[in-house]
């Protein structure tokens, strides 16, 4: 995780320096986006078939040697066409282990656990959220992007030997009439689907990817590269993962409220915030600011849609039914990407901007109001 939140910000300097295009960025950043949503679903299939220890050992392994390749392209200063291919593919690897990251938790604590250990696990990843940023910003002004990306390379094949240490029970041997990858894949649409406060979430989300997030990781860079610079941009986002930290380390300790779900998705608006000053051009401390506050509302929102997730949702369906929820929330995002320069040019950063944030927070705010969603008890299993 320490090298994943370095890479956003290494290549997006990387790639402006070799190009100085918001065009080329853009379509970088979706060359890997549009694979990884693309594979989400067959991940969710292979990780509920499969020990997902092992899918986790083998896509760490490949998403180190994809973005050595990234790094080599940004050292030697080739032809950023070469970026596609391998973003692409970094991209499959990555539709591939996060899956099996969303359904490993229900394998490694019960009860109560499902709630600290999603806390913890997310404490761990929200220090390397802080690290991650502010070194890439620190050593892509002094030594460029792809050093950076070359760290991130190391850092998946590190966590590949971690996750070599990690052994799961086998999986029980399937019958000869079992179903098939694609039985398994109908069967956790029709759950999904069949689940109001699953697929209201997920449509939420679809709208703020686009119309926040998307624009965010775009217009975010170049704003930056023209205002506060690599480093105070890597500050920034450093910020929201301090806020995240925060977040899920109290949560640790803390019981959630029965019913979270409206207060989780109401703080969801919050995390919209950072953008909207973006747009209004504010200076690097009240956008360090608003980004703290930003990640420690979506912090308290991952812990509690885990939570809830886990709770009442089958094991064994988990990482299919994730896979879902993961696929049409970050479908969007390419649009939202590809969308940034063109929306930009028409009607200024800043319009575009604040109504994305606009957008984003109405969403969540409409989505609270969910019969299902209110209902929705952490204390109480329902399968």
């Amino acid at each position: 995780m320490t090298g994943s939140f370095m890479s956003p910000v290494a290549l997006a300097f990387g790639v402006l320096e070799i190009t100085g295009s918001a065009v080329w960025l853009s379509a970088v950043t979706a060359a890997a986006l549009i694979p990884m949503v693309a594979t989400m679903l067959l991940g969710g299939g292979v990780a509920d078939r499969y020990r997902r220890d092992t899918v986790l050992r083998l896509t760490s392994v490949g998403a180190g040697l994809t973005q050595t390749g990234v790094a080599v392209v940004l050292l030697t200063c080739q032809h950023p066409a070469l970026l596609l291919p391998l973003s692409a593919v970094n991209g499959v690897f990555q539709g591939l282990t996060r899956p099996a990251l969303r359904g490993i938790l229900a394998n490694l604590a019960v009860g109560r656990g499902l709630q600290q250990a999603s806390s913890l696990l997310a404490s761990a990843g929200n220090t390397a959220r802080i690290a991650g940023p502010a070194v890439a910003g620190l050593l892509t002004a002094s030594a460029g992007g792809g050093w950076a990306i070359a760290v991130d390379a190391v850092t998946f094949l590190l966590a590949a030997a971690c996750f070599a240490r990690m052994s799961l029970p086998a999986r029980p041997p399937r019958a000869e009439d079992g179903p098939t990858m694609l039985g398994d894949l109908q069967e956790g649409w029709r759950y999904f689907r069949s689940h109001s406060w699953i697929w209201s979430v997920t449509l939420a989300f679809a709208v703020f990817n686009a119309t926040n997030l998307g624009l965010w990781q775009i217009l975010g860079p170049v704003i930056a590269a023209g205002t506060i610079g690599a480093t105070g941009w890597g500050l920034v986002l450093s910020a929201r993962g301090a806020g995240a930290l925060l977040a899920g380390a109290a949560l640790v300790k803390l019981t959630l409220m029965r019913r979270p779900m409206v207060p989780a998705l109401s703080a969801m608006a919050l995390a919209t915030l950072p953008l909207f000053l973006l747009g209004a051009g504010a200076g690097v401390w009240w956008l360090a600011a608003a980004s703290l506050l930003a990640g420690a509302a979506a912090e308290f929102f991952t812990v509690v849609w885990e939570t809830v997730n886990n709770t009442h949702i089958p094991e064994r369906l988990l990482s299919r039914v994730g896979a879902h929820d993961e696929f049409w929330s970050s479908m969007s995002s390419p649009a939202g990407q590809l969308s940034a320069p063109i929306l930009a040019a028409a009607f200024g950063t800043t319009a575009v901007a604040v109504t994305g944030a606009a957008i984003a927070a109405a969403a969540m705010l409409l989505t609270a109001q969910v019969r299902a969603l209110r209902r929705i008890d952490v204390n109480r299993h329902t399968g």
